[in-house]
């Protein structure tokens, strides 16, 4: 059974982490997949998969926020820049990159909360 809380704490932890995380570009980032992903195991406990499974949850839907907060300004300045195709294309473009970039997050996430979870025990 899935413990939202502790996905949303790993949420919480990856989005703050992934602020700081632009001190040290592309390791921060990969870091603050780890953190959001142990922070979310760590609290859920249980055995290994269950805490890659919280990480990949709060890996995701870090990912998801991400898309859903930016597809509407690639949009508008796309349809600024290049009239109604323009829109569609720059909004549908990073949706398709940005749901790559949140499977991307899932996994490092799922890794931290693996080792999240086995400390926790």
């Amino acid at each position: 059974m899935t413990d939202w809380s502790a996905v949303v704490w790993g949420f919480v932890a990856g989005i703050l982490a992934g602020l700081a995380a632009f001190l040290v570009p592309v390791v921060g980032h990969v870091g603050a997949g780890l953190i959001a992903g142990f922070v979310a195991g760590f609290l859920s406990g249980g055995s290994l998969g269950s805490g890659a499974w919280h990480g990949l949850l709060a890996g995701a839907l870090g990912g998801i926020v991400l898309v859903v907060l930016t597809v509407p300004i690639a949009g508008l300045l796309g349809g600024a820049l290049g009239g109604p195709l323009g829109g569609l294309f720059g909004g549908l473009s990073v949706v398709v990159v940005g749901l790559v970039i949140a499977f991307v997050f899932a996994l490092d996430s799922a890794v931290g909360g693996a080792v999240g979870a086995v400390l926790a025990d």
